[in-house]
């Protein structure tokens, strides 16, 4: 559960780079879920970010 303890031990949202690492894909994957709504995302300082329980909701299966 390496993955699990990175999320949890990180702050409340993950880089681009730090979600696809998590979810074992590559950053565009990531971008792609993006853009088509399947992964949410938010502005943080001029940042794309995700929220870690967006990603733990991935991570979980996908539902909402």
């Amino acid at each position: 559960m390496k993955h699990a303890t990175y999320i949890a031990d990180s702050s409340a949202f993950l880089s681009i780079r730090q979600a696809a690492w998590n979810l074992g894909v590559s950053e565009s994957c990531v971008c792609a879920a993006i853009r088509s709504g399947v992964l949410r995302a938010v502005r943080r300082r001029s940042r794309l970010v995700i929220p870690a329980t967006e990603l733990r909701r991935a991570l979980n299966g996908g539902a909402r």
